[in-house]
Formats: C-alpha cells, sequence, structure tokens
C-alpha cells in the first residue's frame, strides 16, 4: 500500500485543442493584418476608391513636382518660374472636368463615342504632317499649333480612341460568338491599328508607337487571341519596330546608350546619365523639395520625360517608391475592374485603359532608370504636358465609371445613399421636435 501511495500517478493530457483560423489571426500580429488587409481588398468599392485616390494623389504630386522641375527652365527662357506650372494647372483643371464627365457618363454613351474620336483622331494626324499646319519639335512632327504658346498633340488622343473603339468592336463581335475566328479578331482591329501606326510613325514618334502597340497586344490578349495569332502579330510588328531602329542614327544612338556609364561620343547618353545621377545623389529621403542640382541646366527635359529622376533626387527613395505604388495601385484597381464585369466591352476599355498607363510608366521609368532606350514618353498624369493629361484623365475617369457600374458596387453605393436620406431625416425630424418642444416652452 504504501508502495502505491507513493507512487505518483501521470494524468492523461488533454488533446491539443484545434486552434480556428479567426483565434490564430487574433493571435498573430501579422496574420491579423494580412486578414484587415484582405477583407478591404474584397470590400465592393476598393477598386473604385483606389483609382479615385491614386489618380488625384498622381495628378497632384505631379503638378508640384512640375513646378519644381520646370522653374530653372522657365527662368533661363525669360519666362516666369510659374510658366509651365500654370499651363499644367490649367490642364488639371480641364482634365478633371473630362475626368467628371466620363465618370457619370453610361457606357451606351462611351460606346457612342469611339467612332466620333477615332474619326476625329485620324483627321488630326493626317493634318500634322501638311505644311504649315504641323509642328516639328525634337526633330518629331506630331504636333498642331493652337496659337500661342498651346499646342495640340493628336497622336495622344489616338491612344484612347484606339482603346474605345477597340472594345466596342470587340464587344460587338463578342455578343455575335464571332471572335472564336481569327479572321474576325484581326479584321478589322490590326489594319485600323496599323494606319494609326503609320501615321504616328510619319512624324517619326518611336515612343507613342511603341504605346500604341502595347495597347493592341493588350486588346488581342484580352479577346483571347490564339498563341500563334498572338506571335505572328508580335512577330510583324518587332520586324518593323527593327527596321525603323536600324534606319534611324538617332534611335540607334539611343539604343547604344543602355547601359553606358559615361556620356559616349558627342555627348550621346548625357540625359540617361545625368537622370541617372539625380535618382542616385536623392539617397532615402532626397535633396529637399526645390533643392536640385540637375534641374539647372544639366538634365534636358527634366519636367517632361525625366520628372521621375528629379522626384528621385528631391524626395528621395520614399518619394519614387511612393510614385511607383500608386501606379501599382491604379494598374491593380483596373485589373480588378476588367476580371469582375460581365459586360465585355467594359473589359475590353478597362484592360485597354490599364494597359496603356501601365505600358507607359514603365517605358518611361525604365528609360529613367537606364533598363531600356530613351523613347520620349511622359509619365501619365504626372509630366508636364496637357496634350497626354487630357485624355488620360478621361481614360480614369472611365475606369472609376466601371469600378461604381460592378454589380456589387452599385448595391453597395445605393445602400450609402439610402443610410445617408434616412439619417438627414432623422435630424429633420430631431429638428423639428426640439423647434417645437422649445416653442412651447
Amino acid at each position: 500500500m504504501a508502495g502505491s501511495s507513493a507512487r505518483t500517478t501521470k494524468r492523461p493530457t488533454a488533446p491539443p485543442r484545434k486552434t480556428s483560423r479567426v483565434y490564430r489571426a487574433r493571435a498573430n500580429p501579422v496574420r491579423r493584418l494580412y486578414a484587415q488587409a484582405r477583407r478591404a481588398w474584397d470590400r465592393p468599392l476598393t477598386a473604385y476608391y483606389l483609382i479615385l485616390g491614386a489618380a488625384l494623389l498622381l495628378t497632384v504630386l505631379g503638378l508640384v513636382m512640375v513646378y519644381s522641375a520646370s522653374m530653372i527652365t522657365a527662368l533661363q527662357m525669360g519666362l516666369s518660374s510659374s510658366y509651365f506650372f500654370r499651363k499644367q494647372f490649367v490642364a488639371a483643371v480641364i482634365g478633371t472636368i473630362l475626368l467628371l464627365l466620363a465618370m457619370r457618363m453610361p457606357v451606351k454613351l462611351h460606346r457612342a463615342l469611339a467612332y466620333p474620336i477615332l474619326a476625329v483622331s485620324v483627321f488630326l494626324m493626317v493634318l500634322v504632317q501638311v505644311p504649315g499646319i504641323g509642328v516639328s519639335i525634337n526633330g518629331n512632327q506630331n504636333w498642331i499649333s493652337l496659337g500661342g504658346p498651346f499646342m495640340l498633340q493628336p497622336s495622344e488622343f489616338g491612344k484612347l480612341a484606339l482603346i474605345l473603339w477597340g472594345a466596342d468592336l470587340l464587344a460587338r463581335k463578342h455578343d455575335k460568338r464571332l471572335l472564336t475566328q481569327w479572321k474576325h479578331m484581326l479584321v478589322p482591329l490590326v489594319p485600323v491599328a496599323f494606319l494609326l501606326l503609320g501615321l504616328i510613325m510619319l512624324g517619326g514618334d518611336m515612343g507613342t508607337a511603341i504605346l500604341l502597340t502595347a495597347i493592341l497586344f493588350g486588346l488581342l490578349w484580352l479577346a483571347g487571341a490564339p498563341t500563334r495569332l498572338f506571335v505572328g502579330v508580335l512577330s510583324v510588328a518587332t520586324a518593323i519596330g527593327i527596321m525603323l531602329i536600324k534606319t534611324s542614327p538617332n534611335r540607334m544612338a539611343r539604343l547604344a546608350c543602355l547601359g553606358r556609364a559615361d556620356a559616349g561620343p558627342d555627348d550621346m547618353c548625357w540625359q540617361g546619365l545625368h537622370g541617372i545621377y539625380a535618382l542616385a545623389s536623392g539617397g532615402l529621403f532626397g535633396s529637399g523639395l526645390g533643392a536640385s542640382v540637375e534641374k539647372w541646366g544639366q538634365l534636358p527635359e527634366a519636367h517632361t520625360d525625366f520628372i521621375f529622376a528629379i522626384t528621385g533626387e528631391e524626395l528621395g527613395l520614399a518619394g519614387t517608391l511612393s510614385v511607383l505604388a500608386l501606379f501599382a495601385a491604379l494598374g491593380y484597381a483596373g485589373i480588378r475592374v476588367a476580371g469582375r464585369t460581365e459586360d465585355p466591352f467594359v473589359r475590353y476599355a478597362a484592360g485597354g485603359v490599364t494597359t496603356w498607363i501601365t505600358a507607359q510608366a514603365v517605358v518611361n521609368i525604365g528609360a529613367v532608370l537606364g533598363l531600356l532606350p530613351i523613347a520620349g514618353v511622359p509619365l501619365p498624369l504626372f509630366s508636364y504636358g496637357g496634350s497626354a493629361l487630357l485624355p488620360t484623365m478621361f481614360a480614369v475617369g472611365l475606369l472609376i465609371a466601371f469600378a461604381r457600374d460592378e454589380p456589387a458596387a452599385r448595391a453597395a453605393l445605393a445602400m450609402r445613399r439610402t443610410t445617408g436620406e434616412r439619417g438627414m431625416r432623422w435630424n429633420t425630424m430631431r429638428r423639428r421636435a426640439s423647434a417645437r418642444t422649445s416653442g412651447e416652452r
């Protein structure tokens, strides 16, 4: 008995309880943050707020950087330091009006505008090549003078025209189930796109031609083009691009500047080299807004094609990463809108706009970083230039309209309006009751 009493008996340990996923998320801060972010991404109005917020921040920050990057150039030209900023601000105001109009338009009106915008764009792009009407800037004849300091670049509106017209064309063929045949997928989309490309290349604007080609490939990809067809069109476009590059000494020189650590013969790589200098001297938080050294005549086109370099110099890595994050948010939201809609026109148009803005940002930033040849395209919503800003803001308005038109987003907005109306009625009733009580007193 004593031995048995001294013997300790081990209690059977209970099996470990299975921790639920919710409990694990609450216990782990990282998982809790991930769960909250996941819920935020899945909300109906996430794409709407992302597009609106990213576009607004890019435009406002772009205005600030345009003023900072252009003030020295304006003074050297004998102009007011705010000359380029004031012109960009006027363009931003007009662009905001276009954004609000596009945002409020129904999808049927978007489709109805496709053919008139295409016709006007082609007509203006033909006028560019007429002597006495077209104006050549930096070797590219792609401008029309509107009188005084105002210029118009019709090829910028050609991007929007191709997206709207191509989306409407593919949507009509999608409804008739004709996109299973390669000829209906190519004709007349590819011939019209090549017509626009030919008009652009007559003026020597290789950068805009690259972006128009990217939009064409984006539309074909969204339409479900088979790999062989996609590769075939890509091969033809690549062959034409190589021929155009080899026949132009200027384009060959830009291609030769990739990876060079010096200015090269005749300082042909000066712009790209000083763009790298500007980014490298910015450090983590930059030299301060307005304190750029490269904009004092060292870096050409500091407020247009190379405004990202000035942003890196003055705002540092934090500023450039913020700009990249805003473009990433805009691209993600556009992909989400294109992926969740059931309307084929909305899918093609949203995908085309997202391809346009994302590809143009990649080409511009890649050139500033020295990873791509300098193509002479502005940073969307950010660089100086009203001809580029106006159609881009209209396109952003399209994305916002499409994001608002999602079924879940419509329901959320309707519920919010209903709740707001109930709150207003309740507040009115309370005011009347308080007024009645004070009158009785």
